[in-house]
């Protein structure tokens, strides 16, 4: 009888996926077809938990097929993060204006990506203190229980690594070893190796005209070709989404996210007011904030639902330079950069909404200005390394917790309503990583204006 249900949970998915076929036979626009997977992936998903139970044997199976196309997705985006990050950076060099302007685009780069984490920390405190949240409040179950086992054991992993070593493991020893991801700082480790072979490049370029031109030309062959297989991807995001938003809202526990709903409403503020932050930046920076808030709808609903910054970078990128007039330089950089520094939801608010809570059973007062400075400086500090995929919110708050002496098991409590707060932590993250590069080309004079301000209906990432 199971197997009769499993299968009519598949044929329901794929009437829906049929759908979504359907409308793009129709020449429906990309981002219509991305909204309209995502409320069908909701109902389907509210459907499938109010038939069968968040824990029901019947769903964790059917779930399995799901992730073909859901989990099937986010790899294959997975898989391209890597060769894209590298030879966009490099591609990048190839262009002469980057080589002049690098040491002032990065900066800026970074300094919006640090920036606005610090204030996200701040904002997080906030929101916290408005809320009056406290460990003390969480009920510890099983699941807490092992989930807080784990995050000491991995607190046991990165805490005794002063600041200087946690510099070092950015730079990379082995840069073959980084292009399989295998460190939580290998995005930023390719991205460093991929810099070094540039600015190799530029100096070939001025010694020896004939080399640099055959380099040059190879790598903007390998350049089209990774972009060729990110579109490729790309074509499938409302499949993706689709499954993605079904599977997660049919194995959502809404018994613990309402025990758990004034920290879930919390977090939500404050990543709310984080998200107002990168719209006042868009405005200060002349831009209109309403054309970003749409065109940087596709990339912030994947991230949404993905819960990975990672897979979400061709997305960004593409958003960046095809939709926004960000220059290739500046969006690969900023996307790059943000996949593992100064992620505002995951290095910025949580961490810092944690520290605060957690701190009275120290016997701290987390209103205390001193305690509030030492927490926005370490988070900053600490944003630098964050996995840009499904768990980079939990080292992010094992370095914090871990260098404020406060415990880390009891950010374990909130395991029931993880994979909620992340979805729009993630989001949040790639906000901010597409915001700096906004912002630092429309700096350096490196933003079109006419395509930023273009109507989105003639923007497409099948264009």
């Amino acid at each position: 009888m199971d197997l009769l249900f499993i299968i009519l949970n598949i044929v329901a998915l794929l009437v829906f996926v049929g759908i979504l076929i359907i409308l793009q036979k129709k020449h429906v626009s990309f981002s219509k077809r991305v909204f309209t997977a995502l409320g069908l992936g909701i109902a389907l998903g509210l459907a499938l938990n109010l038939i069968y139970g968040a824990t029901s044997e019947v769903l964790a199976e059917s779930v399995q097929w799901y992730n073909l196309i859901g989990s099937g997705y986010v790899k294959l985006l997975q898989m391209i993060v890597m060769p894209l990050v590298f030879i966009s950076i490099l591609g990048a060099f190839t262009k002469i204006t980057i080589g002049k302007n690098f040491g002032k685009m990065a900066a800026i780069i970074l300094s919006f990506l640090i920036g606005t984490t610090a204030v996200a920390a701040v904002v997080g405190i906030g929101s916290a203190a408005i809320f009056d949240l406290n460990a003390d409040q969480i009920v510890q179950g099983d699941a807490e229980s092992a989930r807080a086992e784990y995050y000491e054991g991995r607190s046991a992993e990165v805490a005794d690594k002063a600041l200087p070593q946690q510099i070092l493991d950015l730079l990379p020893a082995n840069p073959f070893l980084d292009f399989t991801g295998a460190r939580s700082t290998s995005t930023i480790a390719v991205v460093i190796f991929a810099a070094f072979l540039g600015f190799a490049y530029l100096g070939v370029s001025r010694r020896d005209k004939d080399n640099a031109t055959i380099i040059k030309k190879g790598i903007d062959a390998v350049y089209a070709l990774v972009m060729s297989v990110v579109k490729i991807v790309l074509r499938l995001t409302p499949y993706g989404i689709l499954a993605i938003m079904a599977r997660t809202v049919a194995t959502s526990d809404f018994g613990a996210i309402f025990n758990l709903g004034k920290f879930v409403v919390a977090s939500y503020v404050a990543l709310a007011v984080v998200f107002a932050m990168h719209l006042i930046i868009i405005s200060l920076s002349g831009l209109n904030p309403i054309t970003y808030l749409k065109k940087a709808s596709e990339p912030l609903i994947f991230a949404f639902t993905s819960r990975s910054s990672a897979g979400t970078l061709p997305i960004n990128i593409n958003t960046q330079t095809s939709k926004l007039g960000v220059s290739e330089g500046i969006a690969n950089f900023s996307g790059s950069f943000g996949l593992s520094i100064g992620q505002n939801g995951c290095a910025g608010v949580y961490p810092a909404m944690l520290a605060f809570m957690i701190a009275p059973s120290q016997g701290i007062n987390p209103l205390d200005p001193m305690f509030i400075l030492t927490v926005v400086a370490v988070v900053a500090i600490s944003s630098f390394g964050v996995a840009g995929v499904g768990g980079g919110a939990t080292f992010a708050a094992i370095l914090v917790l871990s260098a404020l002496n406060l415990p880390v098991a009891l950010a374990g409590l909130l395991v029931s309503v993880e994979p909620l707060i992340d979805m729009g932590r993630t989001a949040v993250n790639v906000s901010g990583s597409m915001t700096a590069g906004v912002a630092t080309a429309k700096i350096t004079g490196e933003l079109d204006k006419e395509v930023y301000d273009a109507p989105l209906t003639t923007q497409t990432v099948e264009a």
